[in-house]
């Protein structure tokens, strides 16, 4: 599809000559590779990792840092083992510092033991012209060399379009990324820019660029990461969808047959940290609450008219499919509260732990979690080129998940479980307890004392007590699933995928690995799709990571975020300050035919921004659009920051969409037989 022919809804520059993406993309490579590069050598010779992490604003790009931190002192710890036995001991207090020592295991009687040594490419970037230098000067230990060394981490400095945040307004970053992502590269003055870009939006799914999985991160509470992560998404789907529907062979041309135009599947998903929304000192009706809400009823509204929209036509063209693109196959939800949730458990005054630990411990979670699926999926090119061999892994033994298991196995709103038990030297099959790791995956989060990791539910389904209680009663009954595969959020699911990681020397039987597929069949009743994958050899630990797609969006905290932000931002003048909004929500969303003339009764045609910047819209709106007309001196490519406002149509869609998971069943398939 040619720029000329691009919808009207979507400006988003893609760089039109393909030896141009490719140069871009052989400089990016040069720059992740730079120690392989040798006189007369080829950039053939160096594949991109298959994985690779966006972070997004401040607390996007901090996690995102300290995953590839987290990797960098992995492969740092492997390779040293004796020289940082020290530096781990005096460590050994903080917890994300000993969760990573227990996955690093120094002794062992049969030397090497396996580690996780998968390098993703990471990008970084934030409204904020200092990112550079709060990354670079931060008073982390080890930081400098870090980033001197590894190289797959690559700050995107969009600073010359915008020099500071977006006041924690996500229709701001919104915006600003809109200026970004529409604007031509060649005329940034940062080189680097143009190169980033082609890897990420220009080349995704390319032969050329073999990075598969995209994973953003992001806060949803905020106002760059929020906003900035969705319009980036939809760059990029916009991108890789244009390739979907160009059918011209002019590619073959290319001289250089590695360049040649092969197209494949990629996955990408949003991990997405919500804010606290319980807890003695919240108020729901904070404006970061609001900005998750906006966040939320954009995603699924976008994903309603994406995937289940039966009001489309039938021969729909290109040009129609590419209006109802999403930003990401699935978004993965996250909530900041499970912080709170551990202190409580582990005995602590959650009211007391600093803003500071609360971060550190929400990045160790979500850093757990994208360890497990990164090992899920890696490919042998991911890891240290010495790894399989030193580590004595038969790569055989290993079920992965690929890009493409991915993209059809999750879609939507996704929820992580996750638990994990020692299994060290000595330890038989029999003795680990597959019960209790399963329903450890689903508790409240909390600290395991053994492992330092933490464990349990991204998003609680319903309020935390009630849980709490719901769980207590699952173990009493001896593991009688019924009480809690009764929770919308179990019960219409639509699809899990589970990762279960092994350490080389532990075989799990086969007794224990059905067991854990019965607890799920019965926990999640009407999933059509499930799978599986069994990783050998990249954890320390026997853990279990499991991906619940779709329900989360009927979970307490899903619903409350998205509907304060309805009622604030979109409710009429008679609705705003009753409760009635919240009540005919559920009501909609629970009544057998829909009544679409009740959301026009209760809301406004567009979204007003004014209720979250309060007066100081009407004085921003104009300021940001001149900064668009200055930067895009094209008055065909204008788009007015009214234009990108949510509207009533995205809330009736939003609606759908739960309608939808609500109503979620599989029918049981019976044994005919003609035998009588």
């Amino acid at each position: 599809m040619s720029q000329d022919n691009l919808p009207i809804e979507h400006l988003y520059y893609t760089e039109p000559n393909l030896e141009k993406i490719l140069e871009n993309l052989d400089v990016v490579r040069s720059q992740i590779h730079p120690q392989v590069m040798t006189e007369g050598a080829q950039n053939v010779d160096q594949v991109f990792p298959s994985v690779c992490l966006i972070g997004l604003g401040r607390c996007g790009s901090n996690i995102a840092l300290d995953v590839a931190s987290l990797v960098y002192d992995a492969r740092a710890n492997y390779m040293r083992e004796v020289e940082n036995q020290e530096l781990l001991e005096t460590e050994r207090e903080f917890r994300p510092m000993r969760w990573i020592r227990k996955h690093l295991p120094i002794e062992g009687k049969d030397g090497f033991k396996p580690v996780f040594l998968i390098e993703p490419i990471v990008l970084l970037g934030d409204l904020d012209k200092d990112i550079e230098g709060r990354i670079r000067f931060s008073n982390q230990e080890g930081r400098e060399q870090f980033l001197e060394e590894y190289k797959k981490l690559q700050i995107m400095d969009l600073s010359e379009v915008h020099a500071g945040g977006a006041g924690n307004a996500p229709i701001l970053g919104q915006y600003l990324a809109k200026i970004i992502l529409n604007k031509d590269t060649s005329t940034f003055r940062n080189e680097d820019w143009k190169h980033l870009h082609s890897y990420l939006v220009d080349s995704c799914g390319i032969k050329a660029n073999q990075s598969r999985l995209y994973f953003y991160i992001f806060s949803a509470g905020g106002g760059t990461g929020s906003g900035m992560a969705s319009e980036f998404g939809l760059a990029q789907q916009f991108s890789y969808l244009s390739k979907t529907f160009d059918y011209r062979s002019d590619h073959s041309q290319l001289v250089d047959k590695r360049h040649s135009f092969v197209f494949e599947p990629i996955f990408t998903s949003g991990i997405c940290i919500l804010p606290n929304i319980s807890g003695k000192n919240v108020e729901i009706s904070e404006a970061l609450h609001i900005n998750a809400g906006r966040l939320l009823t954009k995603y699924i509204s976008e994903e309603w008219n994406f995937s289940y929209n039966e009001e489309r036509e039938e021969d729909e063209v290109p040009a129609d499919v590419m209006e109802r693109i999403r930003p990401w196959n699935s978004m993965m939800l996250i909530s900041n509260d499970i912080m709170r949730y551990a202190e409580e458990e582990d005995g602590g005054d959650a009211d007391s732990i600093d803003v500071n630990t609360m971060e550190k411990y929400a990045n160790q979670y979500i850093s757990q979690q994208i360890f497990n699926i990164l090992t899920a999926q890696a490919v042998t090119t991911d890891y240290d080129e010495e790894y399989f061999r030193r580590a004595g892994i038969d790569i055989s033994e290993t079920i992965r998940l690929d890009a493409n298991d991915l993209f059809m196995s999750l879609a939507g709103p996704v929820a992580v479980a996750y638990a994990e038990s020692v299994v060290g030297p000595g330890v038989h099959q029999d003795m680990v307890d597959i019960d209790d790791l399963f329903c450890r995956s689903i508790e409240l989060p909390h600290f395991n004392e053994d492992t330092s990791a933490i464990e349990g539910v991204s998003v609680l389904p319903v309020e935390s007590d009630r849980y709490r209680q719901a769980i207590k009663d699952f173990r009493k009954s001896g593991y009688d699933i019924s009480k809690l595969s009764d929770l919308h959020f179990f019960k219409n699911c639509s699809s899990i995928v589970s990762i279960i990681s092994l350490p080389r020397d532990f075989k799990l039987s086969f007794t224990a690995l059905n067991r854990l597929k019965m607890h799920l069949n019965r926990l999640c009743p009407n999933t059509t799709l499930k799978r599986y994958a069994l990783v050998i050899g990249a954890s320390a630990n026997l853990s279990l990571t499991t991906l619940i797609a779709k329900s989360p969006c009927l979970s307490d905290d899903f619903l409350t975020l998205m509907v304060a932000y309805m009622k604030r931002c979109f409710a009429k003048d008679d609705y705003r300050y009753t409760d009635e909004v919240d009540r005919a929500i559920i009501d909609m969303i629970q009544m057998e035919d829909f009544d679409d003339s009740l959301v026009d009764k209760y809301f406004s045609s567009h979204e007003n921004p004014a209720k979250i910047l309060d007066t100081n819209w009407y004085a921003i709106k104009p300021m940001y659009e001149k900064k668009y007309r200055e930067l895009i001196d094209d008055s065909q490519q204008f788009v007015s920051i009214n234009d990108i406002r949510l509207d009533i149509d995205n809330v009736r869609n939003a609606i759908k969409y739960l309608r939808e998971i609500y109503r979620h069943r599989i029918s049981k398939t019976n044994v005919l037989t003609l035998n009588g």
